[in-house]
């Protein structure tokens, strides 16, 4: 496993792991105890529930850590008026002249629903590094492409809002 981090996404990271380990794990081992407690295992749908979400824990738990672990920490740092990661942008599409707003975020952040794009996609590598103004050309595959100018660049910075996208 292999993602670009920011070292936000990191700290967000280390604190749902904390989280879980401290607070979701005693919960989760409390219940599957009460639920053993009920007596036949063989017919207890409350004890297989619980065994199943604190395995569902342990696995979260484990994934952060592998994603911590084999991280490429990029930088949050961008020039004042250069597209950076976390940054806000205002894109006019020059094919139809909608004018739209997205936020650059690493690919464990990224939400379309929200307007928060991965900078690993199309949209995000090609912005990445542009300044207000320019023209920006953005190839989606090799047959197709569309282009969008930056009509505006906001420095919003990690206000620790967004959430790690869960798998």
């Amino acid at each position: 496993m292999y993602d670009q981090l920011t070292p936000g996404d990191i700290r967000k990271m280390e604190e749902e792991i904390e989280h879980r380990k401290l607070v979701v794990r005693q919960q989760a081992l409390a219940d599957v105890k009460e639920a053993r407690a009920q007596g036949d295992l063989s017919e207890n749908f409350e004890y297989y529930a619980a065994k199943k979400f604190k395995n569902q824990n342990e696995s979260r738990i484990r994934y952060l850590e592998r994603m911590i672990r084999t991280a490429k920490v990029i930088s949050e740092e961008s020039a004042e008026d250069e597209v950076g990661i976390n940054n806000t942008v205002t894109v006019e599409f020059q094919e139809d002249g909608l004018v739209e707003t997205y936020r650059i975020v690493t690919t464990v952040r990224g939400n379309s629903l929200e307007n928060l794009i991965s900078n690993e996609s199309p949209l995000g590598k090609a912005l990445l590094g542009k300044k207000e103004g320019e023209l920006v050309h953005v190839q989606v595959n090799q047959s197709i492409g569309y282009d969008v100018r930056i009509v505006k660049i906001e420095n919003t910075g990690d206000d620790g809002k967004d959430k790690i996208r869960s798998f």
